[in-house]
């Protein structure tokens, strides 16, 4: 189908796209956060379900290997073409199409339930975000969000690379982290939703710092894109910064980093 990404986010899908494939092993770091999300949505056999900002597709699995039939819809097309990739090889029938969060190419209540693990949060303009998430599901229906704390260790993360990034624009644009506000998340959805929360704690682990770095700076989309922007100066500065904040997780095995995210679950009104 046609991209449905609007201009004011096509530098951002080039940013995701960037991640491509690899994208898989930042998923696989938040896994746990995605199953407990996956649990509270409880798919059930023949539920339509969206998964939005699906990645490379890690959530639309676990629902689809719950019986539900899943799209996974997302604004990259690199992360949708891994996706794909690798629920053929599991044999999962899914569909994955190209789409933009804040207009998506899907009639009323078409989904049973949404669900969004650390994507939807990402929406530049969350206000037109939230209005798809209760236009496209229907009446009865539900979604389940797994969104970071605005004072998560994956909030302090961002924060180790907002020095070497490119001033904002004036006024800024709405911080990500506000989704795991439970207040905020109310404003936003609460029009559409009967809205309940669940606090949990994801475990990020690796070998050390520099595997972490590694990691990010190979695969996650943000991090990748900024690392690539820099000089060899300032690259290796942000590059010493990022293990620095990983090792100060450091335990006898490697590092751990507990990072506390919202789970939000709301029954469509």
């Amino acid at each position: 189908m046609p991209s449905t990404i609007q201009l004011h986010n096509e530098r951002v899908a080039n940013v995701w796209n960037s991640g491509g494939s690899d994208y898989d092993n930042i998923s696989r770091g938040i896994a746990d956060s995605i199953a407990h999300c996956v649990l509270r949505l409880d798919p059930k056999p023949g539920e339509n379900i969206l998964d939005l900002a699906t990645g490379t597709g890690w959530t639309s699995r676990a629902v689809a290997r719950a019986g539900a039939t899943v799209t996974g819809a997302d604004i990259s097309s690199e992360l949708l073409a891994a996706a794909a990739k690798r629920a053929q090889a599991e044999h999962l029938d899914i569909r994955y199409e190209q789409a933009d969060a804040e207009s998506l190419p899907y009639c009323d209540g078409a989904f049973d339930a949404v669900i969004s693990t650390c994507g939807v949060m990402f929406a530049s303009r969350p206000e037109a975000a939230a209005k798809e998430l209760g236009r496209v599901c229907r009446r009865g229906g539900r979604i389940a969000l797994t969104t970071w704390l605005p004072d998560s260790n994956l909030f302090k993360m961002f924060l180790v690379m907002k020095p070497y990034m490119p001033p904002p624009p004036s006024p800024p644009p709405a911080s990500p982290f506000e989704w795991g506000n439970p207040e905020r998340v109310r404003e936003l959805l609460g029009g559409d939703f009967d809205l309940k929360f669940e606090k949990g704690t994801s475990y990020y682990r690796e070998p050390s710092g520099e595997a972490a770095w590694n990691t990010f700076s190979s695969s996650y989309g943000p991090t990748k894109s900024l690392a690539a922007s820099l000089d060899e100066t300032k690259r290796a500065d942000l590059e010493r910064d990022f293990i620095a904040f990983h090792e100060g997780f450091r335990n006898d095995l490697g590092i751990c980093v507990p990072r506390e995210y919202l789970v939000t679950v709301g029954v469509r009104g």
